[in-house]
Order: structure tokens, then sequence, then C-alpha cells
């Protein structure tokens, strides 16, 4: 397919300029890969930021779409649906969580968990309300998620900023123990920061919070938006870490694309919502769940959280070996198949620019960090691909006296 529409044009007469978009228009999906306008062909390693988890136009997906499109799009939470409860009972029979709550992105469903806190902590702590996330942590752009969010750039625009967050350092077990007083109801944390790097907790951390909220009564809260549904994996990031939180959200990948969130608790938690205290016009629609279970139980019964694990080492032990061949590489890190690639020099633009042209779309998360979080379902024979695009373009730039 070609068009002779200028679409960048297009979108600067019309779009709200909130962020800078790679200068591609892309039309079709299929697999891991996805062709633009002009019918050039990319191989996907950002997965619509760790989104795409089956890989684009998945048959299971897109007849589970079609198929209720033609009987129930919505109806609203004042009824009953089928595909909503199927999926609240599958996520609830594979997690340790016992209740659900649906709504419509990643951000709805931290501010969900964040009232949701704040409510307990009213209730049980003697109005406790603050909570602690860490610096370099990404929660939402809704105002509260942003302010609990621990990147300042996020926050300042928005000032001033609703009470009750505190941020402390990533990995710092007694920045987050002095951060507690009688005002503390949660601590709220990523297994793994995504959008702050793919930073990795450091041996028994997560561990040691979890120990910590039990002994001071808090409730710890884990964003699973982007480490959830198998990603890392395991169908859920916690299950890596031996430790189970008492609220979890999660988004992304959970309906393969289709817009969703979901609000998970345990029982004793859950019940602090009363009738009244929450809400959504859209979420939890038919159309969106029923994507949902078809998207979960098709990783489920494939069992691709095993796979994701085998393919993630694969890929990491690849990346690696693109460190010993070019240098400039400060690390390679990540767990599954949502994994990062610093470099020592702030180029992480210009790789993923140069890959781009190669027909390799990655993520540059941020100046001297490549994102890459392929579907879940990629192959062998595609993560080779991918790395000898990167190795070629890393070798070019070296050619051309690149360091």
């Amino acid at each position: 397919m070609t068009t002779t529409t200028d679409w960048t044009a297009v979108e600067r007469s019309v779009f709200f300029q909130t962020g800078r978009r790679a200068p591609v228009t892309l039309v079709r999906g299929e697999g891991a890969y996805l062709w633009d306008d002009q019918g050039k062909k990319y191989l996907d390693f950002v997965a619509g930021i760790a989104v795409v988890s089956i890989g684009h136009s998945h048959p299971a997906l897109v007849e589970a779409i079609r198929r209720q499109a033609e009987t129930l799009i919505h109806v609203s939470n004042i009824f009953y649906t089928v595909p909503q409860l199927e999926l609240a009972q599958l996520l609830v029979e594979h997690s340790c969580l016992d209740r659900v709550y649906f709504c419509n992105s990643g951000a709805e469903a931290n501010e969900g968990a964040i009232k949701l806190a704040r409510k307990w902590g009213k209730e049980q702590k003697d109005g406790a309300y603050e909570i602690i996330s860490t610096l370099n942590s990404f929660h939402g752009r809704t105002l509260a998620a942003v302010t609990a969010t621990g990147t300042e750039r996020y926050k300042a625009p928005y000032a001033p900023l609703m009470p009750g967050f505190i941020n402390v350092p990533w990995n710092d077990l007694q920045a987050l123990k002095d951060a507690t007083t009688e005002k503390t109801c949660a601590v709220m944390l990523e297994p793994i920061q995504g959008e702050g790097g793919v930073n990795m907790p450091d041996a028994g951390y997560l561990q040691a919070v979890r120990a910590w909220c039990d002994d001071q009564n808090l409730l710890l809260i884990f964003d699973e938006v982007q480490t959830g549904v198998g990603r890392t994996g395991t169908l859920w990031a916690y299950e890596q870490y031996g430790i189970e939180p008492d609220i979890m959200t999660l988004a992304k990948g959970l309906a393969g694309g289709v817009p969703i969130g979901a609000l998970m608790a345990k029982e004793s938690v859950a019940l602090t919502f009363q009738p009244g205290d929450h809400g959504s016009t859209f979420g939890g629609n038919p159309l969106a769940t029923a994507a949902g279970y078809a998207v979960l139980k098709h990783i489920i019964d494939n069992d691709l959280p095993a796979q994701v694990a085998e393919k993630g080492e694969r890929l990491r032990a690849k990346l690696a070996a693109l460190e010993d061949r070019h240098g400039g590489i400060a690390e390679v890190r990540g767990l599954g198949l949502l994994c990062a690639v610093q470099f020592e020099q702030d180029i992480a633009e210009e790789v993923a620019t140069a890959a781009r042209a190669e027909g390799l779309l990655l993520n540059n998360l941020r100046p001297n960090v490549l994102r890459i979080a392929p579907p879940l379902t990629i192959s062998d024979a595609e993560i080779d691909e991918a790395v000898a695009i990167l190795d070629r373009v890393l070798a070019a730039r070296t050619a051309k006296g690149g360091s």
C-alpha cells in the first residue's frame, strides 16, 4: 500500500503536540512485523510499548473481537456481562489476588489503587494517606499517578501537585524505612522499573520491602502494568521474587492492544471499596474483556511465560555478545522479554533511527538506553534477525568513527 497523503503534516496541523513521533505511518501488522504506508516492512521490537503481547492481528484475538463486536460492545456496569466476569475469574484463578476491577488503562488502574490504599488507610490506619514510591518510577499521566511517579520532568508542569506522595531512591531500603511515618498507608513499586530504564531490583530488595510492609502494617502495591501478563517469564513478575502484593495493577499486554486496565486486590483490602466508591463508564466493557480473555487464555494455555523465559535468555546473550564485539555498551539488563541496552554515551536515538532504516523498530527510552520488548510470540529466528540488524548498525557507526 502506498499513499500520497503526508500524514506527518496532518498530525502537525490537527493533533496536540504532546510528544515526538518517529516519521513512520504504520498501516498493517502481522505477527512480529509491521508495514508502513509506503509498503516498507519492519520487525517490531517495541510491540506498542510492551502491549502487543501475542503479536499483531493474532487469529485468536481477531476472532474474539469480531465475535464480540457482532454480539455486544457496551452496556455499562449497571448490568452484568459475561466476558467481564469470565476474564475476572481467569485473573483470580491464576494470581494471588482475590478481586478485580476493570478500567481502560494503566494510569486508571493506578488511580484506583491509590484511591483504594488511601481509603484503607483512612479506615484501618487512623487516617494514614501517604504513599511511598521510588525515584525513576512511572505510574501514569493522570494527576495522582504522575504525582506518584518519581520522574520530575513529568510532574513539574502541573505543580502544585497532590499531597501525600513521597519518592525515595530505588533499591534503597533504608530510605524507604526512613520515609515511613504514622501517615504512611502504602508502598507503590514496579517490580522492574520499565519507563525508568528497565531498572532491576537488587537481590532481596523486594522481599525486604514486603517484610517492612508486613512489620509496619502497610499495603504493598505492585504496578505490573508493564511487567505483567507473561512479559518477564512468569505470568506475573511478583512470582519471580517469591512474594505477593496486596494490590496489583495491570494493563498493557492484557488485551493485546485493545485498551484495558485492571485493579486487583486481596479480599480484605478489596472490601474497602463499597458501592459508589469507584466507577467507570467504559471500564470492563464486553469488547475489551472478550479481547482480554482471549489473550490471557492463549498465554496460559500455551505456557507462553516459560517460552518467554527461554527467549529472553537467548536475546540477552546475543545482546551481550554485541557488547563484546563493539564496545560502547555499558550494560545489557532485563528479565524475560523486557530488556534494555544502556550505552556509555547518549546515542540511543541515533541507534534507533539507524535500526529503523534497516527495518527494525526499537524504543530509545532514555538518551542512552534502548528498550527492547517484542511480542511474547517472537521466534528465535526473529530474535536473531533483530540482533543482526543491531549488529550491523553498531558496526556501521564504528566504521564512521563513532564511539
